[in-house]
């Protein structure tokens, strides 16, 4: 096994991490990646500044010896905290235990902090500015824009959603399928800096949601006592609709009167919005699907180069880290016999993939529309206080979010046959015995 040569393509989250993993059991890892070395600064405005780090994605972390110090360098959110049009705040806890709470953490810094460690062990090394275009299944070439070839025994891609070698593998493989699904819904990075000596202008440990129906608004903290925010918002609206989308916000002057209306509470705290709205580019808001994740027992697709997924449960990073801890455990198991490795890990994953990027769709128009609904409010109540009294209880949240030996798979069965009953529970009677309630969820 020490004499295979392995690259990884991309050189993010998931490929630095993976280099490590892979590096631990002795292995040498080339890493390729098309930005600039992101240590260096100057990382892409607009594009995701920071990340929900919770269980699956600390897990990972804590196998390699990083997750109290990447744990360190965040800041906990231990609710929703859902902004009213007339600026009203509640604070909906993500859970009703002790100590389970999701983490803001710069994308950023938690890549930087990955490749310096993967740099740590001999035989990784990163090559950047070095596009991949394609891979040759039959000559083992990697091909690169920069006119680069090199051989590899195998090729993991975890070069992101819009992945090239998932685009080679599409154009070259028989029977290899992809397609992506889009919403209709963009999204554009936005900021709120920080107060007086590094202060937060609006309550630092939650995540803030800014709940319209049609579209919102979500904060997450940053250490330096900003937030960073995003707007997801409809590319277009109908011809004859009123409904606001980003091709409506053509000028300062719209902007700050649809800010004035729908987030006035926000505006007064975002000096630099106009400056940030029309600089910072409009993203894509996009699902990946693919079948199958690996081709001639040389080549696997993994993280958002596989499944891709929209971000409303905060589980992409979470969800590409279990997929690195997750093939690991099968090089162990199979002994590195990576035809059998590669079978095996997108037996496991490809269905809790779906899982979560079902859920993270759901997600959305929960965020959207029900935080702010009377009923869901007290469903959420009636959950905090069922896992505060009952050790056996996990809202579907806490599946997913703090259950690391939970599939996704079995968190969205569990949690659709729960969130089903308590809706209706709390639709049809303001107080609900919580000793009741358990033992009807208890009963599915």
């Amino acid at each position: 096994m020490s004499n295979t040569k392995i690259t990884i393509i991309g050189a993010g989250l998931a490929g630095s991490l993976l280099s490590i993993y892979l590096a631990k059991r002795g292995l040498a890892v080339d890493l390729f990646e098309s930005r600039d070395d992101l240590r260096s600064g100057g990382a892409a405005r607009g594009r995701s500044i920071n990340m929900a780090l919770s269980d699956r994605g600390i897990a990972a972390l804590r196998e390699i010896g990083m997750d109290q110090y990447m744990l360190d360098a965040a800041i906990p959110m231990h609710g929703r905290m859902i902004h009213t049009p007339a600026g009203d705040t509640k604070l909906l806890p993500y859970s009703g235990r002790k100590g389970e709470y999701i983490n803001s953490i710069s994308r950023a810094g938690l890549n930087a902090a990955l490749m310096t460690e993967a740099e740590r062990h001999d035989g990784v090394s990163f090559f950047f500015k070095e596009q991949c275009t394609g891979c040759d299944l039959g000559t083992k070439e990697l091909k690169f824009a920069s006119g680069r070839m090199t051989e590899s025994d195998l090729v993991f891609a975890a070069d992101g959603a819009g992945s090239a070698l998932r685009q080679s593998l599409d154009a070259n493989v028989e029977g290899f399928e992809s397609h992506s699904d889009f919403l209709e819904h963009g999204y554009k990075e936005l900021v709120i800096p920080p107060g007086d000596a590094g202060s937060f202008l609006i309550e630092k440990n939650a995540l803030h949601i800014w709940p319209r129906h049609k579209f919102m608004m979500i904060a997450l903290p940053n250490l330096d006592g900003s937030f960073t925010c995003t707007l997801f918002l409809a590319h277009k609206a109908a011809a004859d609709s009123d409904e606001p989308s980003f091709d409506k916000l053509t000028d300062e002057a719209k902007l700050i009167e649809f800010f004035e209306r729908e987030f006035a509470d926000a505006l007064p705290l975002m000096p630099a919005l106009a400056e940030d709205f029309f600089a910072n580019p409009t993203g894509m808001l996009g699902t990946v699907h693919c079948s199958p994740w690996h081709a001639d027992g040389r080549v696997l697709l993994l993280g958002d180069a596989a499944h891709a997924m929209v971000p409303f449960y905060g589980q992409g990073m979470n969800c590409a880290f279990e997929d690195v801890r997750t093939l690991d455990s099968l090089v162990e198991r199979y002994d590195a016999d990576w035809s059998v490795v590669f079978s095996a890990f997108e037996r496991e994953r490809m269905p809790n993939a779906a899982a979560i990027q079902s859920m993270a769709i759901e997600n959305f128009y929960e965020m959207r529309d029900k935080v702010a609904d009377p009923v869901f409010q007290r469903k959420r109540e009636l959950e905090t206080r069922l896992e505060q009294t009952y050790d056996d209880y996990f809202s579907k949240y806490s599946m997913v979010t703090f259950r690391e030996d939970l599939p996704y798979s079995e968190a969205k069965r569990r949690g659709n046959a729960q969130d089903e009953l308590l809706m209706r529970l709390c639709a049809n009677a303001a107080q609900i015995d919580a000793e009741d309630a358990i033992e009807l969820i208890r009963a599915l």
